[in-house]
């Protein structure tokens, strides 16, 4: 399986640029860059580099070549929901001086009765980002399944009206285990039906689909089609029953899922994850991150 996407709008830096990446300053010179269609735009999540200063972070994403970043303001994220007031427009302001843009915005958001949800999405909106990943809507096993499924449906038609208003597009991830809406897909879309995709869209993240649907993943991605707003990329393998994740091109997600034709089928960004390090730190995180950002320059260069 494998994704394609015209190539950024920044160019990629020499090989060995990330290698210098020194305690203190973490990739300080300026970004060359090149311009790329909007809708291929890349960025990185960004959850295991949260160590690093905002003028560091963005110093260094811009260095590899990304247009933006999937920041985490949410609980235990780079921004908090009690620091969002100062920090968000802060980081806004670090990202716009280093050509960088909040791409996606990871928010622990899922329902619009929440006034701390509110009050970061009408902040957010106010500062010029657009699209935000939602927080997952979880089933109780014990519980019959179907006014489970209604009773999402009422929370993001009622979070859907909110972002209309404030001119925002929640993205949900397809994520994979037997608690979340839409690791099957087909539960999650008919949540999403009638909703536009300006307002609620599927972020279909490609290893997650590979876990849950194994052949059948072309079938899911048919399924989520209609409701795309973004696409995740990241890799595993399955040992000994278990999965595990890996670099990119070293697992089940092959360039072969990259082809144009698909990716010409999703109107938004594609947001590069790395997951497979945890806690190694950051400089290796960051490594890899340039890493996996190479992979998948070639497979969209080839699609």
């Amino acid at each position: 399986m494998s994704f394609h996407v015209n190539q950024s709008r920044r160019s990629f830096l020499h090989e060995g640029s990330l290698a210098g990446l020194c305690l203190a300053g973490f990739l300080k010179a300026p970004a060359l860059r090149a311009e790329s269609p909007p809708a291929r735009k890349l960025c990185a999540f960004i959850k295991f580099l949260q160590e690093m200063s905002y003028s560091d972070l963005a110093s260094s994403l811009a260095q590899m070549g990304f247009d933006g970043m999937e920041g985490t303001v949410r609980p235990g994220g780079l921004i908090t929901p009690d620091r969002v007031s100062d920090k968000l427009p802060e980081l806004m302001q670090v990202l716009g001086d280093h050509g960088l843009e909040m791409t996606i915005m990871a928010s622990g958001v899922n329902r619009a009765d929440d006034a701390v949800a509110e009050k970061t999405l009408r902040l957010a909106a106010k500062l010029g980002i657009r699209r935000y990943r939602m927080d997952y809507y979880r089933y109780d096993l014990n519980r019959p399944l179907p006014p489970q499924v209604a009773n999402f449906r009422a929370m993001a038609k009622e979070l859907a009206a909110l972002n209309h208003e404030l001119g925002l597009q929640a993205i949900y991830q397809n994520h994979a285990g037997a608690r979340y809406l839409g690791a099957s897909m087909w539960d999650l879309v008919s949540v999403l039906e009638g909703i536009p995709a300006s307002d609620m869209a599927i972020g279909f993240d490609v290893r997650h689909a590979s876990v849950e649907g194994g052949l059948s993943w072309p079938l899911l991605w048919k399924v989520a089609q209609p409701h795309l707003g973004a696409l995740y990329v990241k890799d595993f393998l399955w040992k000994e029953g278990k999965v595990v994740n890996v670099a990119l091109g070293q697992g089940w997600v092959s360039r072969d899922f990259f082809e144009s034709e698909r990716l010409n089928q999703v109107n938004g960004p594609i947001s590069l994850h790395v997951e497979y390090l945890h806690d190694a730190g950051v400089r290796a995180n960051a490594q890899a991150l340039r890493q996996d950002l190479k992979t998948l320059r070639e497979w969209i260069q080839t699609s």
